[in-house]
């Protein structure tokens, strides 16, 4: 499948930073391009009942939906999972709602690791590293690195964020801006909250 890539997928370097909602269920994550212009948003969508549930219920459990949107409060892609008692595959969607990719979760001690793969189910990359570090490496289906996730952030932003609730997603110029990209970037940069989620 095939889809134009929105302006905000063409930026190879991502800078999240979580805002603070003491008062909301929600999560909610600005973006930054590598020049420092925040560029949109992640935010986290529940229902009333749903955030009643985790209450009561594991939230480990519970489904969830991460919106990523524009300045303008457009959605440009979607991460959803749906109930779960063990490893989930959450669902990528496109501005549209079209499902173009899927992520399967697997755990190990302290390193978990994401296949993501298209919607046909065929590999396209894989993000595995250290969750007590922060540092995780984003490989394509040949296994040959194109990215990566750190809390290690440098140029002009380093001085900027200093809190350890940030993180940088860092994509190589070369990877192709394709629905692939959309697929890879909308993981790598909601996995803090999909970790959190699955906790």
């Amino acid at each position: 499948m095939t889809t134009q890539i929105p302006l905000f997928f063409e930026t190879n370097d991502y800078f999240i930073d979580q805002k603070v909602n003491l008062l909301k269920f929600e999560a909610e994550y600005k973006v930054f391009n590598q020049e420092g212009t925040q560029i949109g948003f992640i935010k986290q969508r529940l229902s009333i009942g749903f955030k009643l549930l985790r209450l009561l219920l594991n939230k480990a459990m519970l489904p969830f939906l991460l919106e990523i949107t524009d300045m303008e409060g457009n959605v440009l892609a979607s991460i959803k999972r749906g109930w779960t008692f063990w490893m989930s595959e959450i669902q990528v969607l496109s501005s549209k709602k079209e499902l173009i990719g899927k992520i399967k979760q697997k755990w190990t001690f302290l390193k978990p690791t994401f296949h993501i793969n298209d919607d046909a189910g065929s590999k396209l990359g894989e993000i595995k590293g250290d969750w007590k570090g922060w540092n995780f490496e984003i490989t394509d289906a040949s296994g040959s690195p194109i990215g990566s996730i750190s809390k290690k952030w440098a140029g002009a932003l380093k001085e900027t964020f200093t809190s350890a609730d940030k993180y940088n997603v860092s994509i190589n110029a070369e990877y192709a801006e394709n629905t692939n990209k959309i697929v890879i970037v909308s993981t790598a940069i909601t996995i803090d909250m999909v970790l959190k989620e699955s906790k």
